[in-house]
């Protein structure tokens, strides 16, 4: 499943919907709006998607995955709108029959999309400044 959304993603049925008979594991990442960045309290981070390349992105880093690694599935989930302090804005669920390959494709989805960026990110701090990636 590769998804762009504005609804919350919850981890555990992602997990669920990922998983496989022939899995030993699901390796995952989640990731979080901190309270600080930039040197400054974040209020909010929004993440926009105004081009519509954000999924054919996502697309393209599982197919990657999927030509390094023997993978059973893989799942990369990302929240785009205005996101809250503590709200997820980013996961990764790879199953795999053992951990070295889910870990690996883990890490490599979360490196990859660090990289691409497909959209863009905007915080906003309890100062009222902003700052764009």
């Amino acid at each position: 499943m590769i998804k762009v959304t504005k609804k919350l993603i919850l981890p555990e049925l992602v997990i669920s919907q990922v998983k496989t008979n022939s899995s030993g594991c699901v390796a995952t990442y989640v990731g979080l709006i901190r309270d600080y960045s930039q040197g400054k309290p974040v209020l909010s981070v929004e993440y926009k998607d105004s081009e519509g390349t954000a999924e054919s992105k996502l697309k393209q880093i599982a197919s990657e995955i999927k030509q390094k690694w023997p993978v059973n599935n893989i799942s990369i989930c990302h929240r785009i709108g205005k996101l809250r302090v503590g709200d997820i804005n980013f996961l990764v669920a790879v199953a795999a029959a053992h951990r070295d390959e889910g870990f690996a494709a883990c890490w490599y989805a979360v490196d990859r999309f660090k990289e691409l960026m497909p959209t863009r990110k905007i915080e906003t701090y309890t100062d009222g400044t902003t700052s764009e990636k």
